[in-house]
């Protein structure tokens, strides 16, 4: 399974989206710093996440959501309670 995910920093509430195929191991590294990009901003909360069984799907998922600012939008405003 491979899942497209977001994180937001309890420090300073960033939004990070990912990809991974696992997704455990994925959030300690990213809590650990062991994260380039994410490093200077831990800790962080898992707050949304897709799962897709083709790795195919997943990564053109984030690749939507990361570049088409209107998908990463509408999912915000989807997630507007989670995101306080």
């Amino acid at each position: 399974m491979y899942y497209v995910y977001l994180i937001k920093s309890v420090k300073n509430r960033k939004l990070y989206l990912g990809c991974t195929n696992d997704l455990e191991n994925r959030l300690l590294k990213h809590n650990a710093g062991k994260i380039y990009s994410t490093k200077r901003d831990t800790p962080f909360e898992l707050v949304y996440c897709e799962i897709y069984k083709s790795k195919d799907d997943a990564f053109g998922r984030e690749q939507k959501l990361k570049y088409y600012g209107q998908g990463f939008r509408r999912l915000k405003e989807r997630l507007k309670n989670s995101l306080k």
